[in-house]
């Protein structure tokens, strides 16, 4: 993927790791558009960035989406990088009673939105790039989190075969795959001890400038490469 000039969207990139790419790819010289559900959010990163252009967008929703893609195709039709890293973390358990409400929500944003997207912004001439944000746990399970790993995992397979289904399009698939970072991802505090996002985007726009199209960093870049002997004792130590 070339670095500049390009016109990208970031779903969920007012905040955590849509953020830091936000910030970054405008260094690098590029047209970002962030979306995401709380204008007031919106409204502080674009008084940060004012070069950012926001749409509130509820992902969840399928009018919103469908509305989103109306909107880029009228007033910025030569956008051509797409980032789906808007997602959900919910730490919960399946015998809790609001489990299957906050499992729906979850995988409407984390895999039915993405999906959407996709479909919609594959009309768009320009388009010549798809990012999707994964995760290590796409690899080994948190049972905490039991929803957003699966998705995760769903996420994964469906960019591998998305590369492959696209290529005699010449549109470039990526993969992010971030470990745990310092974001409010899951919870304000939950991830406070991890590294920060601004170390993650140093090392994927590193790996982007070198070509590549899956993008680790820290866990993610140890589970990636890991037989199935690690996977297994990784997920005994995380789930004791």
């Amino acid at each position: 993927m070339k670095l500049s000039n390009n016109k990208i969207l970031i779903t969920g990139g007012a905040s955590g790791i849509g953020l830091g790419l936000t910030e970054r790819f405008i260094n690098e010289n590029n047209t970002v558009i962030i979306c995401g559900r709380r204008k007031e959010v919106l409204n502080e990163v674009a008084e940060r960035f004012p070069s950012v252009i926001s749409r509130v967008c509820d992902l969840t929703n399928e009018e919103d989406r469908t509305e989103l893609y109306k909107w880029i195709s009228e007033n910025h039709p030569d956008l051509n990088v797409l980032v789906n890293n808007a997602g959900i973390q919910n730490w919960m358990n399946v015998s809790e009673n609001d489990f299957y409400a906050k499992s729906v929500i979850e995988i409407n944003t984390n895999i039915l939105a993405p999906i959407h997207l996709i479909t919609l912004f594959l009309n768009l001439r320009s388009l010549d790039t798809i990012i999707n944000v994964t995760s290590g746990l796409a690899f080994v399970q948190l049972s905490k989190v039991p929803v957003y790993c699966a998705t995760k995992a769903f996420l994964r397979s469906f960019t591998l075969s998305l590369r492959h289904i696209l290529k005699s399009r010449n549109i470039e698939i990526i993969e992010m795959i971030p470990p745990a970072l310092n974001t409010d991802l899951g919870g304000k505090g939950i991830h406070d001890g991890q590294p920060p996002v601004s170390d993650f985007v140093e090392a994927v726009f590193r790996q982007m400038k070198d070509g590549k199209s899956e993008l680790t960093f820290g866990f993610s870049e140890i589970m990636h490469k890991a037989d199935p002997e690690v996977i297994r004792s990784t997920f005994e130590k995380m789930n004791p």
